[in-house]
């Protein structure tokens, strides 16, 4: 008697065909949802966020919900790269002080930088291609299979003026350790979240002086990052590369 051993291997290229349609399914899911809510909530939170006391009715009308509303558009500022972060953290610091307004900005912050790392991380490299310019994916390739790639990332995160979310997107297809990442972005954050923060409370409190100059050293120290961006990121990449013999060897 013969053994029908067609089945078991048509079956096998039918289970590979579902997965890797379940795969595009979620690849496509994930790009519309974040594109549909750039486009229908990324003017309206940047245009609050903008005008601070209509900003802080609008949250207050919320009650207690309102502070995690505020966390809740730090986690959009993240996943949605057209929402500007500097105009959300300002906010956070005018309506709840430097203190308040940095733990809030930081926990909206981790929380959106967890759901990019993870999207990144299970759909890998093609959700990246889609979600991020081929010119800053080419910039920041010395990091893909670079051991060294947690130390270049924790340099770039301290430094203004280098694109935070984007990052993000590419340290999901990095070797860097789920918790030591989203240790560097709480450390590596945190100095420009008690800046805009202190800033947005003098300017609440009608320090204008206070916020003027603090305020024109963070412009400064922005465009010298936006400046010498390209020379920034070379100089973490020869940083972290390592001395390579032409064998591929490192030196001793």
């Amino acid at each position: 008697m013969k053994k029908d051993v067609s089945t078991p291997g048509c079956a096998e290229p039918e289970s590979k065909k579902w997965k890797v349609a379940f795969y595009i399914f979620l690849i496509a899911a994930f790009v519309s949802v974040t594109t549909y809510a750039g486009i229908k909530l990324g003017p309206r939170v940047t245009e609050l966020a903008r005008k601070p006391e209509e900003f802080r009715e609008w949250l207050n009308s919320f009650g207690w919900k309102g502070v995690l509303i505020f966390i809740g558009v730090q986690v959009l500022q993240v996943v949605i790269a057209a929402i500007p972060g500097e105009v959300t953290q300002l906010a956070g610091g005018y309506l709840y002080g430097t203190f308040f307004g940095t733990i809030y900005s930081l926990a909206g912050i981790v929380l959106g930088s967890v759901i990019v790392f993870y999207a990144a991380r299970l759909l890998g490299y093609p959700l990246v291609k889609l979600l991020v310019s081929p010119r800053q994916l080419e910039k920041f390739s010395f990091m893909l299979n670079n051991k060294k790639s947690e130390t270049a990332m924790f340099i770039l995160f301290l430094i203004p003026g280098i694109p935070k979310d984007i990052l993000t997107y590419i340290a999901g297809i990095t070797p860097v350790k789920p918790l030591r990442f989203f240790a560097i972005i709480t450390i590596g954050r945190l100095p420009a979240l008690v800046g805009s923060a202190f800033i947005g409370h003098n300017t609440q409190l009608g320090n204008y002086g206070v916020a003027i100059a603090v305020s024109v050293a963070a412009c400064i120290l922005f465009f010298a990052g936006v400046l010498f961006r390209d020379r920034i990121i070379n100089w973490v990449h020869k940083l972290t590369r390592g001395n390579k013999e032409p064998g591929g060897s490192e030196n001793a």
